[in-house]
């Protein structure tokens, strides 16, 4: 293209209300843990599993961002922590500077997360059906749109707020998409307990994603 006809476009895209500069960061803002915390769903809380998309992004090199697990958790009587409320607005990219969703409704209706595009903070594709072991399951502990369970719910489906290794169970993803019948990236199902062992017994390895608020 040339210089003029990129100037034209994007002087029309300008004109369009978009925002030109923050649509040439496609820096990493999304990613799937490579490796769990080594304790099941046991994360240390919202807090320790913030702490670790922090450390896998900056121990990858990533450019400082404010990181957050997408966990939702659950509270007696009202309404817990919403994913979906963690994240900022949004665009998120992964590693390879791909569009993930440019905003929380494409998030959740119809984002672009595959097994070829929820990569890991390095860049590298994450076990997904097909693969020995199958490590599809990604911790959300949360509804399809992105929101906490009603008190109304009261089986466990956050391993005890992210604080159990042992009781209790959690709603996982599938990051690529199949298996079960259910193609939901952070809804597919539940997981058998909270162990390392449950986790692994249903196709996960207390993997889960990080987005950048900011």
């Amino acid at each position: 293209m040339s210089l003029l006809k990129s100037l034209t476009a994007a002087t029309l895209l300008f004109a369009a209300g978009f925002p030109l500069a923050q649509a040439g960061d496609h820096s990493m803002s999304f990613f799937v843990t490579s490796v769990g915390m080594g304790n099941g769903a046991n994360l240390g809380g919202l807090e320790g599993a913030d702490a670790w998309c922090t450390k896998l992004a900056t121990d990858a090199g990533a450019a400082p961002k404010t990181w957050r697990a997408y966990l939702s958790t659950q509270e007696e009587g009202k309404r817990g922590i919403s994913a979906r409320e963690r994240i900022g607005i949004g665009p998120w990219y992964n590693a390879l500077g791909e569009l993930i969703a440019s905003d929380l409704d494409m998030l959740h209706l119809s984002p672009n997360i595959t097994m070829r595009t929820a990569l890991d903070e390095k860049g590298n594709r994450v076990k997904g059906r097909g693969d020995k072991p199958n490590e599809h399951d990604i911790l959300t502990g949360t509804m399809a749109d992105g929101t906490a369970y009603f008190p109304s719910v009261t089986e466990d489906k956050t391993c005890s707020n992210w604080t159990s290794s042992t009781e209790g169970s959690a709603t996982v993803g599938h990051h690529d998409r199949h298996g079960g019948g259910n193609t939901s990236w952070n809804a597919a199902h539940d997981s058998r307990g909270c162990s390392p062992d449950n986790l692994k017994s249903t196709g996960g390895n207390g993997y889960f994603y990080c987005f950048a608020a900011d």
